[in-house]
């Protein structure tokens, strides 16, 4: 398990919908994650309804800010249909099912998959796409582009 598993579990809370689980959980999110503390104390300090709608406006705003990580080298091609195939592979190699709630490619799951099994090769591997989701939030001027620095400052250098 890397060093940095709870930055990444906690890093997909904080990419989740806020909701009221997230909401309670928000202390602790602070405390375990310091890096994080830029967003979860902009979390703490908005109201419940505008963070909702704050996460709406950034993430379901087109493809700018998603956090589906096959969009930032497929896009909508058909591409893109096989690509959470080979997520999916991914996660069962590791002894993890995929519950398809949402598709494998999300980065919340992506990175709770990452904080489980120590494997960085998914986020490695979609460095580039990180940076440019990063981009866009810190232009768009969201604290979420906090939580894409703090993930990024974990991974290795090159590759």
């Amino acid at each position: 398990m890397p060093s940095d598993a709870v930055l990444y579990q906690a890093a997909a809370l904080c990419l989740t919908y806020p909701d009221d689980d997230f909401r309670a959980r928000l202390p602790l999110l602070r405390e375990a994650a310091p890096q994080l503390r830029e967003f979860t104390d902009h979390a703490a300090l908005t109201p419940a309804a505008e963070l909702a709608a704050h996460y709406v406006q950034v993430f379901d705003s087109g493809n700018r800010h998603s956090l589906y990580l096959s969009r930032w080298y497929d896009g909508d091609t058909r591409r893109r249909g096989m690509s959470p195939a080979r997520f999916k592979a991914l996660y069962r190699a590791h002894g993890l099912e995929f519950t398809d709630e949402e598709l494998p490619d999300f980065l919340p799951a992506v990175l709770e998959f990452t904080s489980r099994t120590g494997n960085l090769d998914l986020l490695a591997e979609h460095r580039a796409a990180l940076a440019q989701l990063g981009s866009h939030l810190a232009d768009f001027g969201t604290p979420y582009a906090s939580v894409l620095d703090a993930v990024r400052a974990t991974l290795p250098t090159g590759s």
